[in-house]
């Protein structure tokens, strides 16, 4: 675990460390903060994506402004999978319901879910890398179309892995 869940775990009131003591509550607390962990840790890869997709859509200008108008369809694609890839990471679940209702989660399990997510963030890299590629092959187009389909597998590339996540969170999968 990450300095994520350690922030999580110091910022609990005296009430909750008090009712720590209890037999049980110790472990379901820990899970929480597991949950609470993650949730966190997918807000800030929404957060980075997000600003991925409006640099992307600043691009699209870009190649507006700079005539390279066959462009915008690839691009456009690539806006609207890193859209799909953030809408899930938004709303997908951290051991609540859905997924969990049949199974009782285990900390491993919270763990794996949490690793898991955590690897997402290297997509906001990646994706960062690819966009300054993109932006550079704008002006003389020298580049253009391979800078595209960068940007592009990359977004594919989100969706897929993020596809795997249930299956990663159960262990019916090899982790990433």
């Amino acid at each position: 675990m990450t300095d994520l869940y350690k922030r999580v775990s110091d910022a609990r009131t005296g009430l909750e460390k008090l009712l720590g003591q209890i037999p049980g509550y110790k472990g379901y607390k820990e899970k929480e903060m597991r949950r609470e962990s993650d949730k966190l840790l997918r807000q800030a890869v929404v957060t980075r994506m997000e600003a991925q997709r409006r640099r992307m859509q600043g691009l699209q200008r870009q190649l507006i402004s700079a005539g390279r108008l066959e462009y915008l369809d690839d691009l456009g694609v690539a806006v609207t999978q890193l859209q799909t890839f953030i809408d899930r990471v938004r709303r997908a679940t951290y051991g609540y319901s859905g997924l969990f209702d049949a199974t009782r989660i285990r900390e491993e399990e919270l763990d794996r879910l949490y690793d898991f997510d955590h690897q997402l963030l290297e997509y906001g890299d990646r994706l960062s890398a690819a966009l300054d590629t993109l932006e550079t092959a704008i002006p003389s187009g020298e580049g253009l179309a391979d800078a595209l389909r960068a940007v592009q597998s990359i977004c594919a590339e989100a969706n897929d892995t993020f596809s795997m996540r249930e299956e990663i969170i159960l262990g019916t999968q090899p982790s990433q």
